[in-house]
């Protein structure tokens, strides 16, 4: 055998190895994490900053990458068939294909893949030094080789926009989320948390907020001594005012404010006047999301706001706690009473009250009931039975069985919801 024979075969090699280079290459950084590898540019990284302006622009990234590893290929399989033909004659041409694919795929696809896959940061940091010059060369060629590819896509009806991900930021980060929690690396409590996180832009103030129906007010008109056994027997440190009309509040009553008051009277509460010490209220359009408005409640530094609808009317109150609980569930204290919520029952099923919101009965009970269209388990049945169904019926719907145990009036006030199995 020749020198030149030698000469080939390690040329043949080394364009393996070229399209080995190439293959994990491409695998690495497409597969690594956007994240790790900006909070390591953000850390100093030189390689990640590298690895992070490669990503960016993904599409002449992969372009380059794959002009490169055909482009050593093919060289590879035709040096290979020359070759072969040499010795073997028109048999070297199939000989050729069976030796060069085996290699191809298991020495320049397979194993290479297989390496950068299973650890993606570090080849990618690895092999962005040597591939960015690369890239940089061959920028001309992939450019008109995107151009003519987007045009093939317009002819058949296909728009491309690389401008636009299949997946925003925060569904990505969801699904991050949910993927820990299955594989076990996350709790529920944390998945909860992090997903009531997420949630908060998508949901309304009028979904979270305490209905006018359980609000606690107070009549200023009324005798104070009654005003201020309502306030000291209540659980919450602020309380509505109105004037006669419960529907026109006229200011909020702080229990603070109405000690500073006492104090300044020497208790003597003939001098106490509700409506002089009640502070402006703050009105808020039910519309609200909880985003905005937490982001209000931190601005304005207060913790209470009124929720009307678009005739100006209470609809219920919002807090700061209704929103922090949405993150990190519910939050009770030592003045906190107890409110019947879920029970479970021996034989698995448990009794819930019709004003339980879906969100929390789901995070309770870790189900997943929609609440597009109610916020109560209440307003779920009623929605999904298309009526006002009457007590002791029975409906099964999501994967549950649900029997109304106590109706008043119209209200649902306590169901009974057991897994269908």
């Amino acid at each position: 055998m020749t020198l030149s024979f030698w000469l080939t075969i390690l040329t043949i090699a080394f364009l393996l190895a070229l399209s080995a280079f190439f293959s994990g290459s491409e695998t690495a950084l497409t597969a690594a994490s956007r994240a790790k590898i900006f909070q390591m540019a953000n850390n100093g990284s030189r390689r990640a900053l590298l690895v992070k302006t490669l990503i960016s622009s993904r599409e002449r990234l992969i372009g380059a990458l794959l002009l490169g590893n055909n482009l050593v290929n093919i060289l590879a399989s035709s040096l290979a068939t020359s070759v072969l033909i040499t010795f073997f004659g028109d048999n070297g041409i199939l000989f050729a294909t069976v030796v060069m694919t085996l290699s191809v795929v298991i020495f320049s696809e397979v194993l290479p893949k297989t390496w950068a896959i299973n650890r993606p940061e570090d080849f990618s940091l690895s092999v962005a030094p040597l591939i960015r010059p690369f890239v940089i060369i061959l920028a001309p060629l992939t450019a008109i080789i995107q151009k003519l590819v987007h045009v093939l896509l317009r002819l058949i009806g296909v728009r491309s926009d690389t401008s636009r991900s299949g997946l925003t930021g925060a569904e990505e980060v969801r699904g991050t989320v949910e993927l820990l929690h299955e594989e076990g690396e996350m709790i529920k409590r944390d998945r909860d948390m992090l997903g009531g996180l997420l949630d908060l832009s998508e949901l309304e103030v009028s979904e979270i907020m305490v209905h006018r129906t359980a609000m606690l007010t107070l009549d200023c008109s009324a005798p104070t001594q009654q005003a201020i056994n309502a306030v000291l027997e209540s659980p919450y440190t602020r309380i509505p005012l109105y004037n006669d009309n419960p529907d026109e509040i006229i200011g909020v009553l702080h229990a603070r404010d109405l000690l500073r008051a006492l104090i300044k009277v020497n208790g003597d509460i003939s001098k106490i006047d509700l409506a002089s010490i009640a502070r402006e209220p703050w009105f808020v359009p039910e519309t609200t999301s909880a985003q905005s408005q937490l982001n209000a409640f931190l601005r304005r530094k207060s913790h209470f706001a009124l929720v009307v609808d678009e005739y100006g009317e209470v609809q219920g109150i919002v807090t700061l706690e209704d929103i922090l609980e949405e993150i990190v569930g519910e939050i009770s204290d030592e003045h906190d009473t107890d409110l019947e919520g879920i029970t479970r029952q021996s034989d698995g099923s448990w009794i819930v009250e019709g004003s339980l919101s879906i969100r929390d009965l789901n995070r309770a009970l870790n189900l997943n009931l929609p609440d597009d269209e109610a916020t109560t388990i209440a307003g779920l049945v009623i929605h999904e039975a298309k009526t006002i169904p009457e007590q002791g019926r029975q409906f099964t719907f999501h994967g549950l069985r649900i029997k109304i145990l106590r109706k008043s009036l119209n209200r649902l006030t306590k169901l009974r919801i057991t897994p269908v199995k």
